[in-house]
């Protein structure tokens, strides 16, 4: 009997013929046009993906990364200020800070959303707290009421962390509209990817757009003159035609996600209930666009393994925390300060979620992951 194909974790190469056709049209277009750079494609890109998110301004940039250090730099984040943010996230919510000499300031997660505990969040603030940076993680918006009402009474400006969470929803507004700025990543292997890296910034207020314009042109409103310091920060023509090309079919992909997760939920409902493994929430009147679909579970790395000997693709978002991370020693926590975030570090196991799974595939999945918890 043939030994059955792999799961992947994830698979690029699934579009179907219609969008890489169109995929190659919008690309040839660019080379038609010799514009690579700060084109009329991008100006197109970042009008569509403003009216997709509901904002008004839409800064496109070369990667979420850079789409967090530019968001901070426009909010005067300097040596010496501390921002707020997750210890269980992708290593560029701190490392952003870092850069720009300031500190991060953790805030554990809810066990449950993974997201930032907003019950800890004021005690976490100081006289020298510049921005609360929360963190959508895996897809799900954290818990923006109680943030944002925190970020009035105490002044401090909310950078949303949305790189893994186009679309995502609490009630009927969208990731990414709720602070003064949020920060989306493009990376290929994001809901809506590139070709490569690229990012963008969203914002309601036109000044903070304009500020970010000309950071991301090295500080420059007007060609070779520079009114403070920037970056080189501009999505090129290419990335903006590849995901002019894909945002139509956003909302099919974020669909197909949550079926996905559906079609799990089914399979792993008796095992959730006898407590073998815990299953992702959705908060009453959130939206969760499952980036990744991650499961908890004690034994880990054992159902990691078996799972890779049945050839099912799964992986580990994140196992070492942020304030474990070697680079953060001189901040100086230790084992014990952020305890949800460390166990979800060792419990957290992502399976397969992409839109062009097949239900066939799901459901070995599903069948392996069941065999893998006995």
């Amino acid at each position: 009997m043939a030994e059955p194909l792999p799961v992947p974790l994830l698979d690029l190469t699934r579009y179907d013929e219609a969008l890489q056709a169109e995929i190659a049209r919008r690309v040839a277009d660019v080379f038609a046009t010799g514009r690579f750079v700060m084109s009329p494609v991008n100006e197109e890109f970042e009008k569509a993906f403003a009216r997709e998110v509901g904002v008004e301004h839409v800064v496109g940039v070369t990667s979420g990364t850079d789409a967090l250090l530019v968001a901070l730099m426009a909010l005067g984040v300097a040596p010496g200020d501390e921002v707020i943010t997750s210890p269980f996230t992708f290593f560029a919510s701190a490392g952003v800070v870092a850069r720009l000499n300031a500190r991060p300031v953790f805030v554990d997660i809810e066990p449950s959303t993974f997201n930032m505990d907003p019950e800890k969040l004021e005690d976490a603030i100081g006289p020298k707290t510049r921005a609360i940076q929360p963190v959508h993680l895996y897809g799900l918006c954290a818990d923006m009421r109680p943030i944002l009402e925190i970020s009035a009474r105490r002044g401090v400006p909310v950078l949303e962390d949305a790189c893994q969470a186009i679309g995502a929803k609490d009630g009927e507004a969208r990731a990414g509209t709720f602070g003064a700025l949020g920060a989306f990543s493009f990376y290929p292997t994001k809901n809506l990817g590139a070709a490569g890296d690229a990012g963008a910034v969203t914002t309601n207020d036109p000044d903070l757009a304009a500020l970010l314009r000309s950071l991301r042109m090295h500080g420059s409103s007007t060609t070779y003159h520079h009114d403070r310091v920037g970056g080189n920060f501009r999505m090129d023509a290419i990335q903006a035609a590849v995901l002019s090309a894909k945002l139509p079919r956003l909302a099919a992909w974020t669909a197909r996600r949550r079926a996905i997760a559906s079609r799990y939920g089914s399979i792993f409902g008796e095992a959730a209930r006898r407590g073998a493994i815990v299953l992702p929430v959705e908060p009453q009147g959130k939206t969760h666009v499952f980036h990744q679909y991650v499961v908890r579970v004690p034994d880990r790395d054992g159902v990691k393994a078996r799972l890779a000997e049945r050839r099912v693709g799964s992986a580990v978002f994140y196992p070492i925390p942020l304030h474990l991370q070697d680079c953060f020693a001189g901040l100086g926590h230790r084992e014990g300060d952020f305890p949800h975030a460390e166990r979800a570090a060792k419990e957290v196991l992502a399976l397969p979620v992409f839109p062009e799974l097949t239900d066939a595939e799901v459901d070995r999945v599903g069948e392996s992951v069941l065999a893998a918890l006995r």
